[in-house]
């Protein structure tokens, strides 16, 4: 069966200079690390037809050896351009969409899969083209010629080399500004500037933080937290926030004036299982220190808002997003036939989209006219928390599984040892929404559950 994925972002340049990376195919690879090469039969336009190679020498060689070649199937310069790539029993479908927007072009990526291995081919050719897809259309942005202006914000990501951090690192370089990852190893990769740190101690990094101009500092250092809760790994968890975020402070504090702009980031799990109880801004912490309170409220406490002179604490949900470990781990729970409800399945689930969450952030820097934030903690979460029934049902209807029996809790935590990680991910919960964003001018652009599953999982599509 058919299946449609999307990846949208906005790019500071006019569609014509987009176009100038995105009609030539044979820039592909430039831009996009996963394909090889591409070799087109002819110049680029309407049915004309070219060979690409995956990268990794495999794949590449079971390609070349049995690939046919691609066709253009639509070319209309600066609005779009699709290829059609034969597959064994079934075809790949790929398309980019331009749409003028003010100040820039609109650029949608769109992959689809037909015919009996839609599935299969899906799951080989996805790390090829989808993978990392905001980083990829960065690296376009610069080889169309986008660089920031003299008023451009500089910022500053901590943790940078996370998932989240390169997908704010991305869409902060497709719209303009300067990025600086501080990372404890280079990955020459990456398309971002990149200063060692050890996370712990002010260094010569902290120079990043006295750069002329705009600076925002966005930290968002820390081990994951999908980890055993032994007490090592809990004070791990706790010293790598805390420490990273009282170097940051101390470098701050170098500097002559207060840092522009500071998102410290935090976590609605600051309220542990929160049960029943309905969490906002206002919301008291809970007493004694459970697992990941005793860890969010020190790295709180551990920045100092004196630093900054617009600052937001970004207590953050589950964050929706295909190449985040969240959804890839429930995708897999409900592929395996264990999505039905977890444990008493009545826990909270409070979420957030990928794309709701970078707007967050963007207003939190100043970088959207229509919405100001004040200061303080702000709960990243849409206003539609659901249950964990609601949850898992909402997948099975996405993946088009049937039915399942429920995971007792039993069965989570002894396959949580086998996974290594924490089966109080799966089993608490919190109903964890904003008080605050009502009041702004603020929108979530995927307000419910099944809007959010809908745009980020592959989608039912009609067509043969």
């Amino acid at each position: 069966m058919a299946g449609t994925t999307k990846y949208t972002q906005f790019i500071a340049l006019p569609p014509e200079s987009v176009w100038s990376v995105l009609g030539d195919l044979e820039q592909w690879p430039e831009w996009n690390p996963g394909v090889r090469s591409v070799r087109m039969h002819g110049p680029t336009a309407l049915g004309a037809t070219g060979d690409y190679l995956p990268q990794g020498e495999v794949a590449a060689r079971v390609h070349g050896r049995f690939g046919k070649p691609f066709t253009v199937t639509v070319f209309e310069p600066e609005r779009e351009l699709s290829i059609e790539q034969p597959e064994p029993a079934g075809t790949m479908h790929l398309t980019w969409r331009l749409t003028a927007r003010d100040g820039g072009t609109e650029l949608t990526q769109e992959l689809r899969f037909t015919g009996p291995s839609a599935a299969a081919a899906r799951t080989v050719v996805r790390p090829y083209i989808e993978t990392a897809a905001r980083v990829n259309f960065s690296r376009l942005a610069r080889l169309a010629g986008l660089a920031p202006a003299d008023d451009a914000l500089t910022a500053v990501i901590a943790g940078g080399t996370g998932a989240l951090g390169l997908q704010i690192a991305a869409d902060l370089t497709c719209r303009g500004h300067r990025v600086t990852l501080l990372t404890r190893r280079r990955n020459p990769a990456l398309p971002f500037r990149q200063t060692e740190w050890d996370g712990r101690s002010v260094g010569a990094w902290a120079d990043e933080l006295r750069e002329p101009g705009r600076l925002a500092v966005i930290n968002l250092a820390g081990k994951l937290v999908d980890c055993r809760p032994t007490e090592r790994n809990v004070a791990e968890l706790r010293s790598s926030r805390v420490d990273s975020t009282t170097a940051l402070v101390a470098a701050a504090g170098l500097r002559d004036t207060p840092v522009d702009y500071w998102i410290q980031a935090s976590t609605t799990a600051i309220w542990s299982d929160a049960g029943e109880t309905h969490c906002t801004e206002s919301t008291p912490l809970p007493n004694g220190l459970p697992q990941m309170t005793g860890v969010a409220q020190p790295w709180e406490e551990a920045f100092d808002p004196a630093r900054a002179a617009h600052w937001t604490i970004l207590r953050t949900s589950i964050v929706l997003d295909p190449d985040a470990p969240a959804l890839k781990r429930l995708t897999q729970l409900t592929k395996a036939g264990l999505g039905g409800r977890v444990g008493p399945g009545v826990q909270w689930f409070s979420w957030i989209h990928i794309e709701d969450w970078l707007a967050l952030v963007r207003a939190g820097l100043g970088l959207d006219p229509e919405v100001t934030l004040p200061d303080g903690i702000l709960v990243a979460a849409t206003e539609n928390p659901v249950r964990n029934t609601e949850l898992m049902a909402t997948l099975r209807r996405a993946l088009r599984r049937p039915p399942a029996p429920p995971t007792p809790a039993a069965m989570l935590t002894v396959g949580a040892v086998v996974l290594r990680t924490d089966p109080a991910l799966g089993l608490t919960g919190r109903h964890a929404t904003s008080e605050i964003l009502p009041k702004t001018a603020f929108t979530f652009r995927y307000p419910t559950l099944t809007e959010a599953i809908d745009d980020l999982l592959p989608s039912r599509d009609p067509r043969p």
